[in-house]
């Protein structure tokens, strides 16, 4: 029997200050915070454009790092924090009357659609009825705990709230343009899970709430203590199998510090592979792009992860080499490896400066060529292709943000032009941007002299596309 409650969150001063006075500072207008994090600056409320049926599936397949905050940050926070954080993913209060942010004056669907367009994951949290014996709730007038009632032994009750409360969170998800396939978060902050009636109710909400949500095509994900709410869902798993539908996703709370999505509470067989989130690290604030706000940490792996389709050049050619090789035209002993050679036709071709066959022989025709890429990308022109120069073609063409997490051509690109820059380290260009690849782009990033934040961004492609290394 466990008499504390491990790895739930506790409320910092500030949110001790909005729970006694929720009601009051509502009715005044005031704007709260709650459900993880401390405020952050707001922007003027906008009129709600319409939602949009096109947004992709969020969070979908994704391995990374991601934060979650009660209130949702500016669109200049954002930006910033797009550009310069680690975090390509991020938890925002959607729904629930126990939320302490219950006003959200930047999160509008035209926002929702400007993170997801930009590469944002977003992770739509409901913070609604709690447990019974959970001490801090209910937190206002209006809202409610879960009813402990057995009736006839089926929590009834309870289930009827979570089934209202599921159809509250898909109302909200979709007035806001989140899209069917998108995993819908309840969150249930730690309780007693040695109360029988306090957690077996808590169960059967979260059952019910979690058969709606999929009923109406979402995702059904859960959020809890690992010592607790998801120690008794993870119990009920595995010692009462069919008892309850059990969310499809989870997200455990265990401020541990590691970046995985382990914890001695739980068994290791259970939601995977690619079903959960893991937050690592509680309240604190971080700086990023001069934007601080107050953030939970969170390593997310989930469904397939970050993985890129598959690609193809020129009709089959390879351009993703183990080496990158300085090359010349054939003299006396010498003559350019052939598969080198076609790589370079290949993307060259791609970027308009060659039209002659691909046949792996350093021609007058790819001398042309090499000297027109030189030129265009500032280098003096000569018949020789140096490691600049496959670093400036393999990182032609858009330049997106790319971080931990990011994964298709983008990131295959980058990956062959970190390799091509002879740093003493090279990745495979699986095109996922993994832990290898955040190490050499911050390596690549010392080398030419810009803030080593693991997160290819303007600053980065612009070196990268000049060739720099």
């Amino acid at each position: 029997m466990r008499t504390h409650l491990p790895a739930t969150r506790t409320l910092t001063g500030v949110r001790r200050l909005l729970a006694a006075t929720a009601v009051a500072a509502l009715a005044a207008g005031a704007l709260t915070t709650g459900g993880g994090s401390a405020p952050g600056p707001v922007e003027p409320l906008e009129a709600a454009p319409a939602a949009a049926s096109t947004n992709p599936v969020t969070p979908g397949d994704f391995t990374g790092f991601g934060f979650d905050q009660c209130l949702a940050p500016t669109q200049r926070t954002m930006d910033s924090w797009l550009q310069h954080s680690p975090y390509l993913a991020a938890g925002i209060y959607i729904s629930g009357d126990s939320r302490a942010c219950r006003s959200q004056p930047n999160l509008t669907p035209g926002w929702v659609r400007t993170q997801l367009a930009k590469g944002w994951r977003l992770l739509p949290i409901t913070l609604g009825p709690q447990a019974s014996c959970q001490p801090r709730f209910p937190r206002y007038r209006d809202d409610f705990t879960i009813s402990p009632q057995r009736g006839a032994g089926k929590y009834g009750k309870a289930r009827t709230m979570g089934q209202n409360s599921a159809t509250s969170t898909v109302a909200d998800a979709k007035a806001l343009g989140l899209t069917p396939g998108s995993t819908l978060w309840y969150d249930l902050e730690g309780f007693d899970t040695a109360n029988t009636d306090c957690r077996e109710s808590a169960l059967s909400f979260l059952s019910a709430w979690t058969t709606k949500v999929q009923s109406l095509g979402y995702v059904a994900g859960v959020y809890s203590s690992a010592g607790s709410g998801l120690n008794a869902i993870d119990d009920a798993r595995v010692n009462r199998p069919g008892a309850f539908n059990l969310p499809t996703r989870i997200w455990l709370a265990r401020w541990d510090g590691v970046a995985n999505t382990s914890t001695s509470y739980l068994r290791e067989d259970g939601w995977r592979p690619g079903g959960r989130v893991k937050q690592y690290r509680g309240g604190h604030d971080e700086t990023w792009g001069g934007a601080r706000i107050n953030i939970d940490t969170n390593f997310l792996d989930l469904g397939k992860g970050s993985v890129a389709p598959a690609e193809t050049h020129c009709g089959g050619t390879q351009v993703n080499l183990g080496s990158y090789p300085t090359m010349r035209p054939a003299t006396g002993s010498y003559t350019a490896d052939p598969a080198p050679v076609r790589a370079l036709q290949c993307l060259l071709r791609e970027q308009g400066t060659y039209s002659g066959p691909i046949n792996g022989t350093y021609n007058d025709a790819v001398v042309t060529a090499v000297k027109a890429w030189q030129t265009k990308t500032g280098q003096k022109p000569t018949q020789r292709w140096f490691a600049r120069d496959w670093v400036s073609l393999h990182a032609a063409g858009a330049a997106p943000v790319l971080k931990r997490g990011s994964a298709g051509g983008d990131v295959r690109r980058v990956q062959r032009a970190l390799n091509s820059a002879k740093l003493g380290a090279t990745v495979p260009a699986a095109g996922s941007f993994d832990g290898a690849t955040d190490q050499l782009v911050r390596r690549y990033q010392r080398a030419v002299g810009v803030t080593q934040s693991g997160v290819v961004n303007a600053t980065t492609w612009s070196k990268l596309k000049a060739g720099a290394k």
